[in-house]
């Protein structure tokens, strides 16, 4: 199975074509035009963002980071709008590599993700959990804004995914526990992380997971209208376009457990729409080997009815009261004690032997002009 694009990734490539897929992505468009209109009469001021942590060293070494500051290694991912890098720091070979995510400027303009990249800027800033990755840095040049994030050595929990088929229960309970905590800490914080699939889970040296990739993550008080995320994960509330809040991230949660179990998704189809009507339906089918706990976990999540959906009124502590997550030790969980059932086997601390392999950049690339260089100021 090929990896999933995002909903803006559709757009970027084309491959959206009939007519009523283009009449469906005019309307969404609109609606976000409409969003964002209203969103801009309530804009906040621009700033740096002190992260969590106490360190104010940390944050004037991240204000003058540059990209000469790096050896740049092989490239670990490619996506719309740039590619991530394994890089390591030229003047301190002791520090650990790490993932720079470099993002082009004038494709982020294109495709109207200048918001979506802002929130993710601030939203990893102020964020740190033992289950996600963590933003180290930031910088810019001309043609691109730069990331420079925590390497998780094992590659992405899809590339694992794939290569076992699919996962026992108790290996998808494993994965399935430190998200769980993951979204509590996210939701704790008003943070709808919103774009949950294998392809955007990392597992790092240690076989634990890293949630990555906070490109459509936002703060979300009330409801949001953006429709934004990968369609075989997208809740009936987002495709309806009436407003969607955190609990989102629970329906996503029982379309992963879904795929890890039985190695597919719920919703399968090779057109979005198919996706889109099948979501909306509530049509999926267990396969035999899914044990009746987990399939009773995945019914409580796939719900439309948002008063009824697991984990939208007591959010994350009814989700660990669930019978399938009888006897998990949670604070075990959280402190990373639970013996991984897979650690990667690295020979050293640049091995990238589960990642795919990417032929490295020779394009030269565009530069924004000088009003437009003023959207990435908060860089």
């Amino acid at each position: 199975m090929m990896k999933r694009c995002s909903f803006m990734e559709l757009i970027g490539k084309k491959s959206i074509k009939t007519t009523l897929e283009m009449n469906m992505m005019i309307q969404m468009m609109k609606t976000e035009k409409l969003i964002k209109k209203n969103q801009a009469n309530n804009k906040e001021e621009g700033g740096y963002l002190v992260q969590e942590r106490g360190e104010e060293s940390k944050q004037s070494d991240r204000r003058s980071l540059t990209i000469h500051d790096f050896d740049f290694l092989s490239t670990l991912g490619t996506g719309t709008f740039g590619r991530v890098r394994l890089v390591k720091f030229k003047h301190d070979p002791k520090c650990d590599p790490m993932a720079l995510k470099m993002l082009k400027k004038t494709e982020i303009i294109r495709l109207k993700q200048v918001d979506h990249v802002r929130s993710e800027k601030k939203i990893l800033e102020t964020i740190r959990h033992p289950f996600i990755v963590q933003l180290q840095g930031t910088f810019q040049t001309e043609s691109h804004v730069f990331m420079l994030l925590d390497y998780a050595c094992g590659g992405e929990l899809f590339s694992l995914l794939r290569r076992e088929g699919r996962f026992a229960n108790d290996v998808a309970l494993f994965f399935a526990t430190e998200i769980v905590l993951a979204f509590e800490y996210l939701h704790s914080k008003d943070i709808a992380y919103r774009d949950l699939k294998p392809e955007n889970l990392l597992v790092d040296k240690d076989g634990h997971v890293r949630i990555t990739d906070f490109g459509f993550a936002k703060v979300v008080k009330d409801k949001t209208f953006t429709l934004c995320g990968t369609p075989e994960y997208l809740a009936p509330e987002i495709i309806q376009s009436k407003g969607h809040t955190i609990y989102v991230d629970w329906w996503a949660l029982g379309v992963l457990i879904f795929e890890m179990l039985a190695g597919y998704p719920p919703f399968y189809d090779d057109n979005p729409l198919g996706i889109y009507q099948k979501i909306l339906d509530g049509y999926y089918e267990f396969p035999p080997y899914v044990e009746s706990k987990a399939r009773d976990l995945i019914k409580a999540f796939l719900t439309a009815d948002k008063s009824i959906r697991l984990g939208c009124n007591r959010g994350s502590e009814e989700v660990k009261e669930h019978k399938w997550f009888k006897g998990v030790d949670w604070d075990v969980v959280n402190s990373r004690e639970i013996p991984p059932p897979w650690v990667p086997k690295i020979r050293n601390n640049t091995d990238t032997q589960y990642f795919e392999k990417y032929p490295d950049s020779v394009e030269t690339p565009s530069v924004p002009t000088k009003t437009q260089q003023d959207y990435f100021s908060y860089f």
